[in-house]
């Protein structure tokens, strides 16, 4: 099991409705996207934060992690956002202060909306957002897609660990030589390896009469007025915050 999922499965907001998560989720990222974000994206990132570790019980360095990969792509970019082409004399790349600030508020939006989804994938197991996408219409070949997808995560990954568990018991990272050739040549294989796997599941379903779609069981929820009013008070809360803060800010 992925440790995103586990802490999906596990943490206390498990047994609620995924609709109280959705609204608290999607309004913030709502608010991180409309308002103004040197005033919003912060106070955004901080509640998605407080309530993924404090009130949903996912340790902080789970989170932090799941946000590590987006967000070293997110600062890989923001730089080249900073610069301009100067023609004056000649072509050459030059540092723009209208460039830096729409980076910073790109990095802030981006980072807040990172968060969100982070906390939304920390809390909410996919067998529990797929029902929902079919109740508000999404097409089933895009649900199915993305099932699919997420299943095949589980394929590669256990492909992943069996080879590396395998060049580990050969002593394939005894030293940096051997660890760089075993890590290419894991690289190289598991590609094809998860693809024959991946064959072998489809063979398994078609054998069990699978017709295109992927039934999935949830157990019933109910959502809570009082978690859904929280979640709305907070939303308010965030957006006046930030109204009110922008006023005061370049």
């Amino acid at each position: 099991m992925l440790p995103i999922d586990r802490y999906a499965w596990s943490n206390r907001w498990s047994g609620h409705h995924p609709g109280e998560r959705i609204l608290l989720v999607g309004g913030l990222l709502l608010l991180a996207v409309i308002l103004p974000p040197l005033s919003t994206a912060p106070l955004v990132l901080i509640v998605m934060t407080a309530a993924t570790v404090l009130s949903a019980g996912v340790p902080l360095a789970a989170f932090l992690r799941t946000l590590a990969i987006p967000a070293g792509f997110l600062l890989a970019g923001l730089p080249f956002l900073a610069m301009s082409l100067d023609f004056s004399a000649g072509p050459r790349l030059a540092f723009s202060a209208d460039g830096a600030r729409v980076a910073l508020d790109v990095g802030l939006r981006s980072l807040a909306a990172m968060s969100c989804l982070a906390g939304l994938a920390l809390t909410t197991p996919v067998s529990e957002l797929i029902p929902g996408l079919r109740r508000v219409g999404v097409p089933q070949p895009v649900v199915e897609i993305a099932l699919l997808m997420y299943r095949l995560l589980f394929v590669v990954t256990g492909q992943a660990i069996a080879g590396r568990r395998a060049q580990e018991a050969r002593l394939g990272y005894g030293s940096l030589r051997r660890s760089i050739r075993s890590l290419g040549v894991l690289a190289a294989t598991l590609f094809g390896r998860s693809l024959a796997r991946a064959r072998r599941l489809e063979i398994g379903l078609a054998a069990r009469g699978f017709e295109g779609e992927l039934k999935v069981l949830t157990p019933p929820r109910v959502l809570s007025t009082t978690r859904m009013a929280a979640a709305g008070a907070t939303l308010i809360l965030v957006g006046a915050t930030g109204l009110a803060l922008g006023r005061f800010l370049p």
